[in-house]
């Protein structure tokens, strides 16, 4: 499967009819600190469904890290 990540093309090896869900994909390329949101296809995905959010081939995902101001 191929995905892009800010905009940086990633392959992942994923048994066949089994997909990786977006906490696994951010176990799997190290991103896992606090106060990051992300959006898949420009659609923010919330924190709460990242366990069982299912990525598909050619998703395009950003990673934003959240910044306090004002």
């Amino acid at each position: 499967m191929n995905i892009i990540v800010n905009d940086q093309t990633i392959t992942l090896d994923t048994p066949p009819n089994k997909a990786m869900t977006v906490q696994q994909l951010l176990e799997h390329i190290q991103h896992t600190q606090s106060g990051i949101a992300l959006a898949i296809n420009q659609t923010i995905i919330p924190r709460s469904e990242w366990h069982t959010h299912q990525l598909s081939d050619g998703d395009n995902i950003l990673l934003f890290q959240a910044i306090a101001g004002g």
